[in-house]
């Protein structure tokens, strides 16, 4: 798209924005405002999935489609989000969920308006088993996006196999803004801060079983046994699984030294990654990880799956954090240990840390927007 005199118009259209979300509007509206008007549209004000609060923002036009109930008919969904759009021409639409019905009808009708759209996406080949018959299918609902906004290494590969053009695909979609997270921990990043002896590890997920909770809970009790003082373990989160859990623990014998802290805000994430030790994610699937940037922005290293792909960007397993197989207790345990015992080797992983974070900065993000809209 050729951007003339007149400012081009960037829509970004997600379900709802959580900080994430506003964390990488406001980026742009902030460093592309003299060049483009900067529009977010949700479909709703409060995600089915995550219970982050929501909130108004100051620094760009933000619209929410549905506040009511949703209708059920995809044509019904796509009138109502279309009354809500700008022209297309002259715009530049970022949408999530392409395999949407309504999402595709929408990127049909923008596309043959004009519009320029690109979706959004960080899904990998691996996330989970893959047939045939889907993957075409997935390639047909692609037909009316020029690029794709994705993620890392894996990311990308996996849209080029879907049949996009690698230099239609820019990135990282996935980011957050340090700044606000380095605020609102109230603490310096790690080695600085809280002392090493007094930190803790520290998960940060949904208790859902793609995130692998019951394989660190068995990991934390091989490491508990094998120190003389073991450090607690914040678990922040909740969902369906955290009755099996809480069980789990009991008959482990580990339940004094957890700590089940709930859903966190944003706010509470932020101070909790400022007393930690290392950040712990052996997740079965995961399209990405976002919270290893948030744990990154305050200088700790990370333990995590190889089916993270956050790793694939921002982890060098030894370097800044370790990778581990998200099968083996036994290997997350060792690491646990390394770095509980050994001050020095944490030391020199937090600088590390630091020195990747920005990666995952809401910078990357623009920088992706920017290229796509060219």
């Amino acid at each position: 798209m050729q951007i003339g005199r007149d400012k081009t118009t960037i829509v970004f259209l997600w379900d709802n924005f959580g900080p994430y979300h506003m964390d990488r509007i406001e980026a742009v509206q902030r460093h592309l405002a003299k060049r483009f008007k900067v529009i977010g549209i949700e479909l709703t004000p409060k995600s089915d999935t995550y219970a982050w609060a929501s909130r108004i923002s100051d620094t760009f036009e933000k619209r929410t489609v549905f506040t009511g109930k949703v209708p059920k008919s995809p044509i019904l969904r796509l009138l109502r989000i279309l009354a809500h759009l700008p022209p297309p021409h002259e715009t530049c639409f970022f949408l999530c969920h392409y395999q949407n019905s309504a999402i595709f009808l929408l990127a049909i009708v923008l596309h043959l308006r004009g519009g320029r759209v690109i979706t959004i996406n960080d899904s990998k080949f691996d996330d989970k088993p893959r047939q045939v018959w889907r993957e075409i299918g997935k390639a047909f609902y692609l037909w009316p996006y020029h690029g794709a906004l994705s993620n890392g290494v894996r990311s990308k590969q996996y849209w080029q196999f879907l049949g996009l053009k690698p230099e239609t695909i820019h990135g990282e979609c996935n980011t957050v803004s340090l700044e606000r997270i380095r605020r609102q921990a109230g603490v310096p990043p790690a080695p600085d801060g809280p002392v090493f002896q007094e930190r803790h590890f520290t998960v940060i997920a949904r208790f859902v079983p793609k995130k692998n909770l019951s394989m660190l809970l068995s990991a934390y009790a091989i490491y508990w046994k094998t120190v003389d003082k073991p450090r607690p373990l914040y678990l922040c989160g909740s969902g369906p699984g955290e009755a099996a859990l809480r069980q789990q623990a009991d008959t482990l014998g580990i339940t004094d030294y957890l700590v089940f802290s709930g859903w966190l805000q944003d706010e509470a994430i932020s101070q909790t990654l400022g007393k930690t030790l290392a950040l712990l994610l052996p997740s079965v699937e995961e399209q990405f990880g976002i919270v290893v940037i948030e744990a990154q922005a305050m200088g700790l290293p990370v333990i995590l799956s190889d089916n993270c792909g956050a790793r694939d960007l921002l982890v060098r397993s030894g370097v800044n954090g370790f990778v581990v197989e998200p099968d083996n207790p036994c290997g997350m345990a060792y690491f646990m240990r390394l770095l509980s015992e050994d001050d020095g080797l944490w030391r020199r992983m937090c600088k590390e840390a630091i020195a990747s974070a920005p990666q995952g900065d809401v910078c990357q993000f623009v920088d992706g927007v920017l290229k796509s809209c060219s």
